[in-house]
């Protein structure tokens, strides 16, 4: 895989990030074609939620929102795949300039607002994509369904979602859909996960075929909150658990340029506080379900503290817009000789 990234990231970054983004899959879609961006890291398998991982190492969901690019992803030699957030209907998300970086801390602020082209398009993409690996669809509601007929959305998505997926996520901590994250309080997972698992043992029998599904949940809540989605996660029988999305913390980029814009904060001011809810979930739930860490993995030792934690799986995101394609080789190559060195229990 040829690494020119470190001459192209000056260039995007004079650009506005959306732009730059669209000018990127566009080289990454060439790349696939040509196999300049083709990158075959070594087998190092993870078994997790009935579904084998060639790697550890994924992509997290919100860089390919709309399954546009899954076989330009999938070249650059991801263990698994993301993408989402998904709604039932298009809709174009919040105003732009909404996605924002912060270079002096390597951090990205965004406020998309679940921008997408609704899972109707994300599905023809997904049956038009040459990609057989582990492929998670995630999955939300959309900006002006009520908060209180958010689950119906999450079962028309769960619903159309399900014969394409190895896995189907549960977007419910994103800080900018409005009050999206009360869906993770105690008073409301129960009814969410309980309509959810219903569906999930339907569908099952409908297609013959057992699509695991797991929860994305928040890095800004306290310990006992974490400790209370852990139990309901466990009392539901979910299949896993994504640890985290984005904060509304503002530590790490105080005092920076763009630093006060509103929205979710993600990349290194995420990775402490990202970890720590990881080990506070491996303390309640230990081997029971799988732990998928993102959230602040910029570099192979990020990786391997997530894993130490007691992630099963990571994900990667922020990391990829700051160092590029060779950042995935970097985990992968590090990951494959750690466990060489020193095999998990997996």
């Amino acid at each position: 895989m040829l690494n020119l990234y470190p001459l192209i990231r000056p260039l995007l970054f004079k650009l506005d990030p959306e732009t730059a983004h669209s000018l990127t899959f566009s080289a990454l879609d060439i790349g696939a074609k040509t196999g300049i961006t083709q990158y075959t890291p070594a087998s190092n398998p993870v078994k997790a939620m009935g579904l084998e991982f060639p790697t550890p190492l994924g992509l997290a969901a919100g860089l390919d929102k709309n399954g546009d690019h899954i076989n330009a992803l999938s070249s650059l030699g991801f263990g698994f795949l993301e993408i989402g957030t998904v709604t039932p209907r298009p809709q174009p998300g919040n105003p732009k300039p909404r996605l924002f970086r912060i270079p002096k801390a390597q951090a990205v602020i965004n406020r998309m607002g679940f921008n997408n082209e609704g899972v109707d398009h994300l599905i023809a993409n997904v049956k038009a994509a040459s990609f057989k690996g582990v492929l998670g669809i995630n999955i939300g509601k959309n900006f002006d369904t009520p908060i209180e007929k958010a689950a119906d959305d999450y079962l028309i998505g769960l619903r159309k979602v399900y014969p394409y997926a190895s896995y189907v996520t549960v977007n419910i901590s994103s800080p900018n859909t409005a009050n999206l994250r009360a869906l993770q309080q105690a008073d409301q997972i129960g009814g969410l996960l309980e309509q959810l698992k219903q569906e999930q043992h339907r569908l099952s029998q409908e297609h013959g075929r057992y699509v695991p599904i797991v929860v994305k949940i928040a890095p800004d809540m306290s310990e006992g909150e974490t400790e209370a989605v852990a139990k309901a996660l466990l009392s539901y029988e979910m299949d896993g658990v994504i640890a985290t999305n984005t904060t509304l913390s503002r530590s790490g980029v105080e005092n920076l340029v763009n630093g006060d814009e509103q929205g979710g904060l993600s990349g290194a001011p995420l990775t402490q506080k990202s970890t720590e809810i990881v080990q506070q979930l491996y303390a309640c739930i230990s081997e029971k379900l799988p732990i998928i860490a993102a959230g602040g993995i910029m570099n192979a030792t990020d990786a391997q503290t997530k894993l130490d934690a007691g992630a099963k799986l990571i994900q990667i995101y922020s990391g990829l817009i700051y160092k590029g394609p060779e950042l995935v080789k970097e985990i992968t190559e590090y990951l494959q000789l750690k466990s060489v060195i020193a095999p998990a229990n997996r």
